[in-house]
């Protein structure tokens, strides 16, 4: 039977702050616009834990069913490791894609933009077939994309917009930033997994690119917003408080070069998502002020 720890790591801790940061800065964003309100972005935050816990437990139990998570460098799943029967994990995932689509409705009924609704029921079905269903399109290389969409893009335009009902160039900006460093989590972990992803056929973008590409890639991912708040600052100033990062990117940067494998690969997964995080706040608080 799954201990607590197995389901935390079932959840998949690391990738959380993939979660918060859009809405950091998709809030910050608001109240630069002078529209910000705390229970909605308490709202926006609930939605986006909900939904990352909720992919993360699906993936799980996709990968465990299909057998991808049979040889594993980092830590064993719960369905792959047999530390659940597939059946609770695809509860587990089911209840928390719920609990955010049912939260996703409040914040949408709080603001009044039904529209939103279709992009939601996009997301939940984005989720569930990253690696779900006869096709997942995470098996096909368009992870990243996925991830780009729905935890960038979406993310962090949908907090401002359920918030000020407008967005700004500079929520545009964020959104992008915040979206690359998400698929920078993806990508190394990716990368991790490329020689045993190869051999039961998960062709994730990490695959398509080979092992020296994804390695740039992940390196542009981590760079590029940095490039994107400093160019916030041509209306904020406060913006370039992401310069503080760039300390910490050069060191992910060396690592991932530097031909890290196996579980040193883990504590970058684990750093990129503090980078995430930090770039969610230092970012959100040069668009408020």
């Amino acid at each position: 039977m799954a201990t607590l720890t197995d389901w935390l790591e079932g959840a998949r801790v690391r990738t959380l702050p993939a979660a918060i940061s859009p809405v950091l800065i998709g809030t910050g964003a608001a109240v630069g616009l002078g529209q910000a309100s705390v229970g909605r972005a308490l709202l926006a935050a609930g939605v986006a834990l909900a939904l990352q816990i909720g992919v993360n437990f699906a993936n799980d139990y996709s990968d465990g069913i299909r057998g991808t998570d049979d040889v594993r460098t980092g830590p064993p799943r719960l369905t792959g490791g047999g530390k659940a029967t597939p059946a609770t994990v695809k509860r587990a995932a089911l209840v928390s894609l719920g609990v955010g689509g049912l939260l996703g409705v409040g914040l949408v009924a709080a603001s009044g933009s039904w529209w939103l609704l279709a992009a939601g029921a996009a997301a939940l079905l984005a989720a569930w077939g990253y690696t779900g269903g006869k096709h997942p399109y995470g098996y096909m290389g368009l992870g990243e994309v996925g991830v780009f969409v729905f935890f960038g893009l979406m993310a962090t335009l949908a907090t401002t917009w359920t918030q000020a009902l407008e967005v700004s160039w500079m929520a545009w900006a964020g959104a992008v930033g915040v979206g690359l460093i998400a698929c920078a989590l993806l990508m190394v972990n990716n990368i991790r997994d490329i020689p045993t992803d190869s051999r039961v056929g998960k062709t994730t973008m990490a695959v398509r690119l080979g092992e020296r590409g994804a390695r740039w890639t992940y390196v542009a991912m981590i760079w590029l917003p940095v490039v994107l708040g400093v160019a916030c600052a041509l209306q904020s100033p406060w913006a370039l408080l992401v310069l503080v990062l760039v300390p910490w990117a050069v060191r992910l940067s060396r690592i991932v070069l530097g031909g890290a494998v196996g579980r040193d690969l883990i504590v970058v997964l684990r750093d990129t998502g503090l980078l995430e995080l930090g770039y969610g706040l230092l970012l959100g608080v040069g668009l408020a002020l």
